[in-house]
């Protein structure tokens, strides 16, 4: 999926997983009751500049196309081609999910 967005630094763009539309018990939640998901999708990866400008782009440990879990509330929320989006710093990222 090609984004217009590229995140700089060490930033990355990541889109999270659909929430659960029923609780534990069965009830159908309002988007208002609805937790934040803590896993997501890389779409893209920042430019890889640190703020001297040097390249620290093999320093990312993650790559687009993987699953990771967030942290819950970090980032940046953007919308892209209609699409709900997050721009986090790397390390917002808690692991990758295999």
């Amino acid at each position: 999926m090609a984004t217009a967005i590229t995140p700089l630094g060490r930033r990355v763009l990541v889109k999270r997983s659909l929430s659960e539309e029923k609780s534990a018990g069965g009830i159908f939640l309002p988007d208002t009751a609805k937790e934040k998901p803590q896993e997501a999708e890389v779409l893209a990866l920042g430019t890889g500049k640190d703020d001297e400008g040097k390249d620290v782009s093999t320093l990312f440990t993650v790559k687009a196309g993987d699953k990771v879990l967030i942290s819950k509330y970090g980032g940046t929320e953007v919308k892209v081609n209609g699409e709900d989006l997050l721009i986090i710093n790397e390390t917002d990222i808690l692991g990758i999910i295999a």
